[in-house]
């Protein structure tokens, strides 16, 4: 597993890619893009782009980690 470059979700975006998800989980780009097409995952599609907002993939995170991430 890769190490997430962030330290606290202070330092994101109001909104993430797939490549910042992947960056924060310590994940490939690829497993990053993937998860993002996941059902239940909290993405949002606006014209071509898939954006996350910030708030709904830290609930994401903790509701599968069991608590605060």
């Amino acid at each position: 597993m890769k190490e997430s470059i962030y330290k606290t979700y202070d330092e994101l975006s109001l909104f993430l890619n797939a490549e910042t998800v992947a960056k924060v989980l310590g994940v490939s780009p690829s497993s990053g893009y993937e998860l993002m097409h996941e059902q239940g995952f909290p993405s949002l599609r606006i014209g071509s782009r898939i954006v996350i907002p910030k708030e709904a993939f830290i609930r994401w995170v903790e509701e599968h980690t069991g608590g605060t991430a």
